[in-house]
């Protein structure tokens, strides 16, 4: 599959290196494309560089890890590119970090996510990959026994399949939560967020 991961980041970047390993070519997006030689070096040829708009263009999924501050200005330019498209929305409002856009996200009735989607008319929206911190992905991708858990919400069930498929892929354990309103569930301050927690434990508690 053809996987744009916008945001290059820790996280952007941590499971995107899972992914081409599992066999998908990736396309890593930034702002500054050219400082991601390096990464996409090391990856290999399944992996490339490029800007916003050509994640955007080449990904059947496109992954979103991204402060949510930084989405209405992305919006106006990615939209119409996103139509029709399955989008992995790893955000989280963080006050400090975001300032007033961040109580604007989290007062949304679908959460953050549901606040990000709006804006994207037309994309399969599913919130994915935003209670873990990146460390803890690098280190616990393909464990054995237990997998850790990654929580999913949204509400285009052939769009959140995909994404459970590709948490497979990246060596965990894919938790269906329910429509992306129950993404607030999972969102800064819930009993989830950066618990480490297991698929099995997470089930208990969400399902």
């Amino acid at each position: 599959m053809k996987i744009g991961i916008i945001g290059a980041g820790q996280i952007g970047s941590t499971v995107g290196k899972l992914w081409v390993e599992a066999g998908h070519d990736v396309r890593f997006a930034s702002r500054h494309a050219e400082e991601l030689k390096p990464l996409v070096s090391k990856l290999g040829k399944r992996a490339s560089a490029g800007t916003p708009a050509d994640a955007a263009k080449f990904g059947d999924v496109v992954m979103m890890t991204l402060p949510v501050k930084a989405i209405p200005d992305l919006a106006r330019d990615l939209a119409p590119l996103l139509s029709g498209k399955v989008v992995l929305d790893t955000g989280n409002a963080y006050e400090n970090r975001d300032g007033a856009v961040a109580g604007e996200a989290s007062r949304h009735p679908q959460g953050s996510a549901g606040w990000a989607a709006a804006m994207f008319p037309g994309a399969h929206w599913v919130k994915a990959f935003n209670t873990v911190y990146f460390k803890t992905l690098a280190s616990e991708a393909h464990r054995k026994g237990d997998k850790l858990g990654i929580p999913l919400a949204g509400d285009d069930r052939e769009a959140v399949d995909i994404a459970a498929q590709l948490v497979r892929d990246a060596g965990f354990d894919p938790v269906l939560v329910g429509p992306l309103a129950r993404g607030k569930e999972f969102e800064p301050g819930t009993k989830p967020y950066n618990s480490g927690m297991s698929g099995t434990e997470l089930r208990k508690l969400l399902e």
